[in-house]
């Protein structure tokens, strides 16, 4: 009989440690093998904690293809469906099949450095500031078609998944979860006599490449935020956002869970 195994990956404050004990035990009393330890060979992977663990749990394992689903123990999470309470409906939910899977698309950020070329991949978003809270200036390219000199705070570029988080916190719109677009939310921008940059945000079709080119002087003072963990590039010459051909997968097991939790975490 072929074991049936499920990975349970837990932050390490109190109540998550409680519930992954219970959910081991509920596991294994309907058949299944979990583990804490990641496996590849697992068929569902499910994420204890608040937001920050979905997200953590994702990246430290490579945007695996195996699905995943959160069991919320911190602040109220988009990412996070499943209340303890309700872990053994959840279960049960799981074993009959009452659920739908959704794709969530990532975002991939090509970076162009002198001497080298890096890939990053993020969940929710990858932001370009200036390092030491300084302004950053730049020029900022839709399948290189100039659109602005950008001067502020930075620029954020998100996934609809990532459309409630920092992006929605700096003014962005709020886009539904499986839409195939990326945004392009502008951080305090300045507007003066000096320089003039779009206030709002702007969303572009999902085949279409974002550029930002900053200024050589700034070359060196740049700062990347990737799902909110910074990078630092010497010699950035340009940054190309697209949506990635990598996705997640995540199990949803109430149609109205996105709603329900926009207005219980905004109203």
């Amino acid at each position: 009989m072929e074991e049936k195994i499920i990975n349970i990956l837990s932050n390490s404050n109190f109540e998550s440690r409680k519930t992954t004990s219970k959910l081991m035990q509920l596991l294994t009393k309907k058949g299944f093998s979990p583990t804490t330890k990641f496996s590849n060979k697992a068929e569902l992977t499910i994420c204890v904690g608040g937001d920050g663990a979905f997200i953590k749990a994702v990246h430290k394992n490579n945007f695996s293809q195996i699905p995943h689903v959160g069991i919320n123990t911190g602040h109220l999470g988009f990412f996070q469906e499943i209340s303890p309470e309700n872990m053994e409906k959840f279960v049960d939910d799981y074993i009959a099949g009452n659920y739908t899977v959704e794709e969530l698309k990532l975002v991939g950020a090509e970076v162009f450095t002198k001497n080298k070329n890096y890939i990053l991949i993020a969940l929710n978003e990858i932001v370009l500031k200036a390092q030491h809270s300084k302004m950053i200036h730049t020029h900022v390219f839709v399948n290189r078609n100039h659109v602005e000199k950008f001067s502020g705070d930075g620029i954020l570029v998100s996934t609809p998944s990532g459309s409630t988080a920092y992006n929605f916190s700096s003014g962005g719109a709020i886009v539904y979860p499986t839409l195939d677009v990326l945004q392009m939310t502008p951080i305090s921008p300045v507007n003066s006599v000096a320089y003039r940059a779009l206030p709002s945000p702007i969303i572009v079709p999902g085949n279409h490449v974002i550029s930002l080119v900053p200024e050589k002087r700034y070359a060196n003072s740049n700062l990347l935020l990737v799902d909110g963990t910074e990078y630092f590039f010497n010699n950035l010459k340009k940054i190309n956002f697209r949506m990635s051909n990598k996705s997640i997968y995540r199990l949803v097991f109430s149609k109205d869970s996105y709603w329900d939790n926009l207005k219980s975490k905004f109203l």
